[in-house]
C-alpha cells in the first residue's frame, strides 16, 4: 500500500477539492467536463479515473457509443460536435504538454469557439484532472468495481 495522501496530507486534498468546487460552479457543461476528464485519464492511463468518469458521464446522459469512441474521437466523424472536438484536442495537448506544448492551431480553434471565461474554465478542468490522475496513479488507487 502506498501513501494515502487524503489521510496524510488532508489540506493538500482539500486544495484540489476546492478546484473541483470552483469547476462545479463554472459554466462548463457536465458533458464537456466529463469528456475532458475521461480523455485526460485515458492518456495518463488512470484506471481509477477512467472508471469514475465513464460512470459520471453516463449519469449525465452520455451514450455508450460516444464513451467508447472518446479515445478515437478524430475518427468518429460527426459523433462529436466542433466544440467537443476542440476541447478534446486541447485536453490532449495540455495533458501531453511535454511533447509539443500547446499548438497555436489547437489553442486558436478552441478560442474561436469559446469565450475567454469558458476557455479558462476548460484549461482549469484539464489541469485539475491531470492532478487527480497523477495522485491516483502514483498512490495506486484501486479501480472500484
Amino acid at each position: 500500500m502506498r501513501v494515502n495522501i487524503q489521510q496524510t496530507e488532508p489540506e493538500a486534498f482539500k486544495a484540489v477539492y476546492e478546484l473541483e468546487k470552483y469547476l462545479s460552479q463554472s459554466r462548463l457543461t457536465p458533458i464537456h467536463a466529463e469528456l475532458i476528464k475521461l480523455r485526460a485519464s485515458q492518456l495518463n492511463g488512470c484506471g481509477f479515473c477512467i472508471n469514475l468518469h465513464v460512470n459520471e458521464a453516463r449519469q449525465h446522459g452520455e451514450t455508450d457509443q460516444r464513451l467508447h469512441l472518446v479515445a478515437v474521437w478524430r475518427e468518429a466523424g460527426e459523433l462529436f460536435t466542433p466544440e467537443e472536438k476542440a476541447l478534446l484536442a486541447l485536453t490532449e495537448e495540455v495533458t501531453l504538454i511535454h511533447q509539443h506544448h500547446v499548438s497555436d492551431v489547437t489553442y486558436d480553434a478552441a478560442a474561436a469557439l469559446f469565450d475567454e471565461q469558458y476557455l479558462a474554465q476548460v484549461i482549469m478542468a484539464i489541469a485539475t484532472i491531470n492532478v487527480w490522475n497523477r495522485v491516483a496513479i502514483t498512490t495506486h488507487l484501486p479501480v472500484i468495481v
